[in-house]
């Protein structure tokens, strides 16, 4: 999809839907924006030209970047088929999202070990859930247990790390851009 005509309809579609899933009327995005609601509506209808003067301020306040907005690459595709990454330390892990989104998604494997991990800080925030095993999950002073089928959500400028207890275990892990650093391992 190539077509000027095609990429004003989807960038079109998108803010009419992402203005509405995230509960703003048309005035609520004005106030937001500086724009007017009559321009917004235009802009949405096809009755205004998409500049760049008007979709930057309405990307910024629908919480979407402009690559965002403005790809219009086929999706055809949309199974990933993981690949486990070298073992390292005693993690492996299998990236489960492509890695151009500002969230990341990936499963990890630890093995247990006899030194506890150190923990580290780096902005962003995680989530994770184990899917096998249990894991500690050292969070600053506490020391906490994770058990199968339980979830961990926290800030990442806290000193943190994970490690399987007495046996293997699976997390299934998310987190953001800035997290991404940290968790995947480069060869």
């Amino acid at each position: 999809m190539t077509d000027t005509n095609d990429i004003d309809t989807v960038v079109r579609t998108r803010l009419r839907s992402l203005r509405n899933t995230l509960g703003l009327s048309l005035d609520e995005l004005a106030d937001q924006t500086n724009l007017s609601a009559s321009t917004i509506s235009r802009v949405e209808t096809g009755k205004r030209t998409i500049s760049l003067d008007v979709l930057v301020p309405l990307a910024r306040a629908l919480q979407v970047d402009l690559d965002s907005l403005l790809d219009v690459k086929n999706d055809d595709d949309v199974v990933i088929r993981p690949v486990a990454s070298e073992p390292c330390d005693g993690r492996t892990t299998w990236m489960l999202s492509r890695p151009t989104g500002n969230t990341i998604a990936m499963k990890m494997r630890l093995e247990p070990t006899k030194q506890a991990p150190e923990q580290q800080v780096h902005p962003g925030h995680d989530w994770f859930v184990v899917t096998e095993g249990r894991v500690r999950l050292l969070l600053g002073d506490r020391d906490l247990i994770v058990e199968t089928g339980e979830a961990a959500e926290f800030a990442t400028m806290t000193p943190h790390a994970v490690a399987a207890i007495d046996e293997p275990a699976e997390l299934v892990m998310v987190f953001d851009r800035d997290g991404q650093r940290a968790h995947v391992h480069h060869d």
